[in-house]
């Protein structure tokens, strides 16, 4: 069995990903220190580093949910879309991000970029290039990366208060944009 199918260090991956949400809730992670972190999730600084490299790996971990719930967000509908409104599960998406929001902006830069910016982009290239493909749309890889870029990088600068409006607003409007994209050659 290997350290990952491990439910022992599965558990423990588990209480440190939620220590790490709780000690962000009160404070930036900048401020965050291992020490406290460790403490608060009831393992050894050793055991820490067992499981991650820092901080920051343990960060982009507890917030890969929030990677997969994107992806299922933007791919949350049947037939044809409407060109103008969401689907339910992206201002639902939206809405959700801001009890850790601090954290979100810690990891994903403007634009899109930083860690969780990164796998982001990878996830949802991926699934963008799988569904395009499988359809046999033209400029399969193209598209599929200007999907994630856009989207990564309006949800980045959303977060840090560049672009206006609520979670609703904007839903439909990455929405549309990425509509667009996908019916673009």
């Amino acid at each position: 069995m290997t350290a990952a199918e491990d439910p022992r260090a599965a558990r423990t991956r588990e209480k440190l990903r939620r220590a790490l949400l709780a000690e962000c809730a009160e404070r930036p992670l900048a401020e965050v220190g291992v020490a406290a972190l460790v403490r608060r999730a009831g393992v050894g600084r050793a055991t820490f580093y067992v499981h991650y490299a820092d901080l920051e790996a343990l960060a982009v971990d507890a917030c890969a949910d929030v990677v997969r719930e994107a992806v299922e967000a933007l791919h949350a509908w049947r037939g044809r879309p409407d060109p103008v409104h969401a689907p339910p599960a992206l201002p639902e998406f939206f809405a959700s991000l801001a009890p850790h929001a601090g954290l979100y902006r810690a990891l994903l830069s403007p634009g899109g970029g930083g860690p969780l910016g990164r796998v982001l982009h990878r996830d949802l290239r991926a699934y963008s290039l799988r569904e395009r493909e499988l359809a046999g749309a033209a400029d399969a890889p193209l598209v599929a990366s200007a999907v994630a870029a856009t989207f990564a990088g309006v949800l980045a600068d959303w977060l840090h208060g560049l672009l206006d409006g609520d979670a609703r607003d904007i839903a439909d409007q990455v929405w549309q944009l990425l509509v667009a994209l996908h019916a673009s050659r």
